[in-house]
Parts: structure tokens; sequence; C-alpha cells
């Protein structure tokens, strides 16, 4: 049977098909065990996940192995072991094995991060080759990964040879008929894997572990380069358009709103302070967003490693929100709940998308009241799309850019951190330090030109390589997580004494959140635990201190402040003032870039992109989901707030009016 489908002259691709399925088993086995406590490992469970695995390894080598069995059935017999033949053979063998090599040691440093397969997160990467590559070789011994690579090569082919692999493949000839009806059964598969084989379908259980070591790391990387946009209409369940828009506008309208076009398919309305102490209060604004900033690392919330001092202080003197949610797992995730006040849309984050300049954002309210809006990231604004998104939108930029511009006509004001600026810098731009002491500098300009201004400032150094300036801390730069949490703390805590100098300070409010936690690995479909992160806002005007309780999203923040300053404004944004909630108004909106979830009380609806729906009760104590019947009137309205967005996004309903 095995000489039908692998005939002599098929040697080498048998080799290929061998080393391929005994790597990925062994990558397979790897991850089990690296996250063995996590996975579920009854016998039926681990048969399963391994024969899942063998299907999508099966998939994945047959995209591998057309291109050469195109060229064994096409090239005639008779110029087997040609000097083109061998040239072409080993060039095209090399390149196989090289990028298979490659692609199984990456699995690993992804896992690392992730504790998932490639998904978007890797498609995304290889547009930002620069940030990437010096990330890795900050984080990881590049040359010696390299040179492990090359040598995994290098043994390979000396087997080969050792075993007469290249002497049978060039040595004998093959009919034509043979090659072809070998070539048969490779064929069929990729066409079987094209329309009938999806990512999805290795998700069998209901523990994500089990889920993602089924999949085959290439095969989740291409279906990740297809599908990381995603029509909600197509993929998710759906209600009645107007009966989706009426839920959600009259959960809008509990603030007191008054809608601008109550008849139209929008939610622009008139926002009107219902109960604030101040009124019309303009104070400087300075918005730090924090780079991976979990909740689990501050002692207000439970660590005892005491790596948040300055943030576990200020805590005690701001108005600190203690049940708040992050809407994903990525920056731009968290940067797109914060400025657009939205629930995440599936697929890749606004940030990213083309259409997403003059769009209704956070800093258009700011506009209203006269404030300059300014972005402030340590690294090239160019990665992750930021600098067009936050130049699209009206902010000015300042970052430390490299010479990658963007369209200067929907740019305010580009300022670069220039070198003399910088003490200390990785692959993901200057030491947050440096960013603050730029944050400062700005202030004293604004401030001496006589204007407010609102400053939206993007943290990096709680991102690995977790690398920073020596001697801040006393844990060493680069040795992990830890060491970089406690720098971060020490930075704001520098900034903010710093700014205490500063004639604007007293007239200005500091908000303090994190975009997303530092991991999103769990067992369950949606981790709940590992999207609550902590916020705070320090130094109000009526010097408001005290935690905040409610259960609520990344998406209030920005409309409590507005209310806590008296701002009667238009708006067109998702979030509500927190403090206005009635306790059956309490939501957060939790989801990755397929997972959408409505986190309500102990209880979570997570819509899936297969037309699906899943109810659960959560328990904080252990972090875990227990399915439950599902509540319809729950279902609609978890439906009704992601129908609502994706639609207002595609179809204009976010873009600011004339």
């Amino acid at each position: 049977m095995l000489t039908k489908i692998f005939p002599a002259r098929y040697a080498l691709l048998r080799a290929f098909v061998l080393i391929f399925l005994s790597i990925s088993l062994v990558v397979r086995g790897i991850l089990l065990v690296w996250d063995f406590q996590e996975t579920d490992t009854g016998p039926l469970s681990l048969v399963w996940t391994f024969v899942v695995g063998f299907v999508f390894d099966l998939a994945t080598l047959s995209f591998f192995v057309i291109p050469y069995l195109v060229y064994l059935v096409l090239v005639p017999s008779k110029w087997s072991g040609s000097l083109l033949d061998r040239v072409l053979t080993f060039f095209g063998f090399f390149l196989g094995i090289f990028i298979l090599y490659f692609s199984f040691l990456g699995e690993f440093t992804f896992w690392d991060e992730f504790h998932r397969r490639y998904n978007f997160i890797a498609v995304d990467y290889l547009i930002y080759t620069y940030e990437v590559v010096q990330n890795i070789n900050e984080s990881y011994p590049l040359p010696l990964l390299i040179g492990t690579l090359l040598g995994l090569v290098a043994v390979t082919f000396w087997l080969l040879f050792r075993f007469g692999v290249f002497q049978r493949t060039f040595s004998t000839g093959t009919h034509f008929a043979q090659r072809s009806l070998s070539a048969v059964p490779w064929l069929v598969v990729m066409v079987l894997s094209v329309f009938l084989l999806t990512n999805e379908q290795a998700e069998w259980s209901s523990n994500r572990y089990n889920n993602e070591i089924s999949k085959a790391g290439i095969f989740s990387f291409f279906a990740a380069f297809r599908n990381n946009e995603l029509s909600f209409p197509d993929f998710y369940m759906t209600v009645e358009h107007k009966e989706a828009l009426a839920r959600v506008k009259n959960e809008l309208a509990m603030d007191g709103a008054t809608f601008v076009h109550p008849d139209a398919d929008e939610i622009l309305r008139t926002v009107t302070p219902t109960d604030s102490i101040v009124l019309d209060a303009r104070p400087n604004v300075v918005f730090i967003c924090v780079e991976s900033l979990s909740g689990k690392f501050l002692k207000s919330f439970g660590n005892e490693l005491d790596l948040t001092p300055n943030l576990d202080s200020l805590a005690e003197e701001s108005l600190f929100f203690t049940q708040l949610y992050a809407t994903g797992t990525r920056t731009v995730r968290g940067m797109e709940a914060i400025t657009l006040s939205i629930p995440p849309t599936p697929g890749r984050s606004i940030v990213k998308r083309v259409d997403n300049a003059g769009l209704f954002t956070i800093g258009e309210v700011f506009e209203q009241k006269g404030y300059e809006r300014n972005f402030f990231y340590g690294g090239d604004g160019y990665f992750d799309n930021m600098n067009s998104f936050f130049g699209g939108n009206g902010f000015n930029i300042v970052d430390r850019g490299r010479g990658f511009l963007m369209d200067k006509s929907i740019l305010t004001k580009r300022t670069n951190i220039d070198d003399d600026e910088v003490t200390f810098e990785n692959a993901w731009g200057v030491c947050d330090e440096d960013i603050y002491n730029k944050v400062l500098k700005e202030g004293d300009r604004a401030y001496g030109e006589g204007h407010p201004f609102f400053d939206f400032v993007m943290t990096t150094s709680n991102h690995k390589p977790y690398t920073y300036p020596e001697g801040k801390i006393d844990i060493p730069s680069g040795t992990g997580r830890n060491g970089a949490v406690k720098y971060t703390d020490y930075a704001i805590g520098e900034f903010l004494r710093k700014a205490k100098g500063k004639p604007w300070f007293a007239n200005t409010v500091f908000v303090i959140m994190a975009d997303h936690c530092a991991s999103s690995a769990g067992r369950w479909e949606l981790d709940v635990q590992n999207y609550q992160i902590p916020a705070l806002i320090y130094n109000l005007p009526q010097k408001n201190t005290g935690n905040i309780n409610n259960l609520c999203s990344q998406i209030d923040m920005f409309p409590t402040l507005f209310g806590l300053l008296g701002w009667d404004y238009i708006s067109n944004l998702f979030g509500k003032d927190v403090l206005q909630m009635r306790p059956e108004e309490e939501r957060a909106f939790i989801g990755n870039y397929r997972k959408l979830g409505l986190l309500k009380g102990n209880q979570v609806m997570v819509l899936g992109d297969q037309k699906n729906a899943n109810f659960y009760d959560w328990d904080p104590s252990d972090n875990s989901l227990k399915s439950i019947p599902t509540d319809r009137a729950f279902l609609d309205e978890a439906i009704s707030w992601y129908q609502v967005a994706d639609f207002l996004y595609s179809n204009g309903g976010l873009k600011l009016r004339d």
C-alpha cells in the first residue's frame, strides 16, 4: 500500500510527511505537558485531542506537499536526477523543512505568551517586523535560535543522505500514470480540507486548552489570516434590527439622555448631568493606559508581593473601580473600547481597520469643551495602526517615529521623542519614565498657551522582554513580568511626584486604567477573571475618593468622568456613567476576536461565530464556568448590544456629523 502512495521517486516526500507528523505529535505532547493541570486529561478527552490533531495535521500536510507533487508528476522520468532536478529538489526541501522547524519552534514562544496556537495576533505581527524581531531578539537568544534551526536542517539532510532517501529519489524513474495516481489521495485531502474543514471544528471540548492543543499551528495561522474580520449578521445569532436598537436605546436613555433624532437608526444623544457636585468643570485630563496590568498584580486585589505600592496608595486617594473589566485581550482592543466607548466588534479591532477616521470618539467630547487632544506612545505609532487611528480622529501624535509617516492630511501635528529625551529604550519604545517626562514637557507647553489638554498616554514597559532602567527597583531588568509591573508602578509614582510640582497640577485629573490583562489564557470559553483590570480617577475637582464596586466595563470610564465633571455634551458612545447605574443595569462586555460575552452579576452569555450561544454561571472563587439553561431575555440583551455596535460601525453610524 505504501509503495503505491509513495513510489521510489516519492521517497523524499515520504520522509517529509513522516518528519512533519512526528514533530507535530511531539509539539502537541509538549503543549499538553506544559499546561497539563489546565487540560482535561480524561482518557477519552486525551485520545480525541490527538485524533482531532492528526486530522488537522493531515490537512496542513496536504497544502505543503501539493506543490512538490505537482513537480513530481509533471517532470518526466528521464529528467530524474539531473542537475536541475537536484538543485530544485534540494532548494525546495531546504525551504520546506526550514519553514517547518521555524513554525514549530515559533509555536513555543507564541504559546508562552498567549497559551494559544497561532491566531490573528500572529498574522498582525507579520506586518510589524521591526518591533517583533527586536522583541524576540531581546526576549530570547536569537543567534542560538537561528543556529538551532540551521542545525536541525543540517542534521535532517545528513540523516536523509545517510539512509539513502535522496539516492532513491534521484535514481529511480516512475511512470506518469503511477506518479499521477500517487498524487490523488493528497489532492483529495486538500480539496476536502478547503471545503469541509474549518479551524472552529477543532473546538470540540468545553476545555479551551484541549481545543488549542488539537489545532495545528500552521493551519490556525492561515485560518486567522483569512478570517480576521467577521460579519456579525453572517456569523452570529441576531434579533430583529428594530428590536435590538430599541433595547439599546432604552438602556442608554436611563442616563437621562435625549436622542437627537429619536426615530433614526442611531444612538446620537444629548447627555445632561443629573447628580454632579460641580458643573462644567474643565480641568486638564491625563489618561494613562497601562500595558497589560491585570488586577491581580495589585495589593488592592489581594496580591502579597508588594509590586504596586504607588498604585495601591493612589487607590486610597482616588475613585477606585473594583469591578471593572476589559473588553478584550490586546492593546488595540482596549484602545477601541476606551476611545470609541463601544462593545467589541468581532474580528480585528476598529483601530486596525481601514475606514476608522472621522469617528465619534471621547476626543470629540473633549473637542466640544475646547481641549487640545494628544496621543503619546513611546514606540513608533505606526505599529498597530495607532497613528492613523488617533491622527485620523483629531489627536496630535507624540511618538518615537522611525520614518513611517502617516497621511499628513489627517494629522494635526506630530511631535517626535528626540534622542536626547531618551534614557532607555527597547523593542517597544522608550521606558515609561521617558514618556512621562515628555508628557510633563508638553503639559508645560499647553499650560503656557492657556488651553486645557487631554492626553492619552500608552505605556510600554510592562511588555516582554520586561526590560527597564537598572537601579530603579529591587528586581533586575529583564527577569520577568513581576519586575516590569513594579517598574511600571515606580514610573507612575515618579510621574505624579514631578507633576505635583507643576503649576497645572491642581487643575488636572489623572485617569489610570489598564488596556487588558497580562494573560487571557484559561481553560474556559472566556476566562472571566482574566479580564478584570484596575482603574482609578485621581485629583478630581471635588476630590472624590472611595471604592466604586459597581460591575462595569472599560467603555464606561470616560462617560463616568464626564458625569463627575458635570458636563452637558453630545454623545455617540455606548458607555454609561457608572455612578448613575441602577443595580439591574450593571454589566461588562468581555470577548476575544471571535467570542463575545456579556457579564451581569455572576452570569455570562457567550456568543459564538457559529450562530450559537452558551450561558454560564461564573464562580469567582475558582474562576469556573458552569453551563446553565439559556435565559432568552439575557440572550436577546447580549445580542442587541453587539448587533447594534456592529451595525452602527458598518453603516457609518459612528461617524462624526457636520
